[in-house]
């Protein structure tokens, strides 16, 4: 049985540091501070620091460090060549692939990205799939929005999540839902 290394990479982000996880076949995780305890339902397998390696030259091969500091710089980027290697469902997947669709500055609503899936009736399936992005930025889950057109729902918090969508230009939602992603 072969065993993929994993590998781990800090950058910088909003004044933040981001952890990028991946193995030799692609990135497979960024995460944002702070770390949660149970990592969101996220896959913990791939984020058990006493097997994790250092090697920088593995994400300048993939282009991601590149990439990420245009991003948090400003800059509108794609991520489509950066190789990836996620779990999760089909259903998860196809979700998570939708998401990169969505234009830099643009954003969509659940209900569109459940109809560009060909489910416009999974609505809270899309909403649980996009909680469980291993990839956030990479796969713009921060793109998404109610369908009245305000900020839910995001697992680093509402105020990051419209600091990312800043980033792109994007300072005219409004926050709404549960207390907890509340600024």
């Amino acid at each position: 049985m072969t065993v993929n290394r994993k590998y781990r990479q800090t950058v910088m982000g909003l004044n933040q540091p981001w952890t990028l996880i991946a193995t030799e076949n692609g990135i497979s995780q960024l995460l944002y501070p702070p770390l949660p305890a149970s990592l969101g339902g996220l896959n913990q397998d791939l984020f058990q620091e006493d097997q994790m390696f250092e090697d920088r030259s593995l994400f300048v091969e993939f282009g991601i460090l590149e990439l990420l500091e245009q991003y948090f710089a400003g800059v509108p980027v794609s991520f489509d060549k950066v190789p990836l290697d996620v779990g999760g469902t089909t259903f998860q997947r196809s979700v998570w692939t939708t998401l990169s669709q969505i234009p830099h500055g643009e954003t969509w609503t659940y209900k569109q990205l459940a109809s560009t899936i060909g489910k416009p009736s999974a609505i809270r399936a899309v909403g649980t799939a996009i909680g469980r992005n291993p990839l956030p930025i990479v796969l713009p889950c921060h793109r998404v929005v109610g369908s009245n057109g305000t900020l839910t729902g995001f697992r680093g918090g509402l105020q990051l999540k419209k600091d990312i969508l800043a980033l792109e230009g994007i300072t005219h939602l409004n926050a709404v839902g549960h207390e907890r992603f509340q600024f």
